[in-house]
């Protein structure tokens, strides 16, 4: 059976009435596992992007909607194990404790959630924005060896008035309307 691939210029191209919403078990078992063990995944619709190479608005896809993206995560510090998350304008804060990814049955902790969110301008002045990033990390044997220090990320635009409206979000999906259909 052909592997279909519903990516077309990083943007996500489901055919439609199918929506990709995947659990949290999902997301880490059959896709970040899949990924790091260099295994085939379910179906190709999760690219890969160094998120932080770039602004949240800049990355690929439909900022009206979740995406979500394979990262490689970047050490901060040469022998350190915090993570680099710094963009061209801005940074990821991470937000609260990390949440614990167990297996429907809860007998298995799989991976950890880690939510973060954007600041505009450099720490520690920079000013919050409304841009989320869920960071999951695969929990493995300290012995099990890895083809790459992959994360999943799921990111998304919260909208407190869910104003979708404003002059921002209007720009940005005009650029991303011109990227896809150019």
């Amino acid at each position: 059976m052909e592997k279909i691939n519903f990516m077309k210029n990083g943007v996500l191209r489901l055919p439609p009435g199918f929506r990709f919403h995947p659990t949290d078990e999902e997301l880490v078992v059959q896709y970040l596992k899949r990924k790091i063990f260099a295994c085939p995944l379910p179906a190709s619709i999760i690219p890969e992007v160094d998120v932080c190479k770039s602004d949240p608005w800049d990355l690929p896809g439909d900022v009206a909607q979740e995406r979500y993206f394979f990262s490689t995560r970047e050490a901060k510090y040469p022998n350190g194990n915090r993570s680099n998350r710094a963009t061209g304008s801005g940074y990821w804060k991470a937000t609260g404790l990390d949440k614990q990814i167990a297996t429907s049955r809860g007998n298995q902790i799989v991976g950890m959630k880690k939510t973060l969110v954007f600041y505009r301008g450099k720490p520690p002045h920079g000013s919050r924005t409304d841009w989320i990033m869920h960071e999951y990390r695969l929990v493995t044997a300290a012995n099990a060896p890895q083809k790459k220090n992959f994360a999943q990320v799921k990111l998304y635009f919260h909208s407190h008035s869910n104003c979708w409206d404003s002059q921002f979000i209007r720009h940005c999906l005009a650029i991303n309307y011109q990227l896809f259909y150019s």
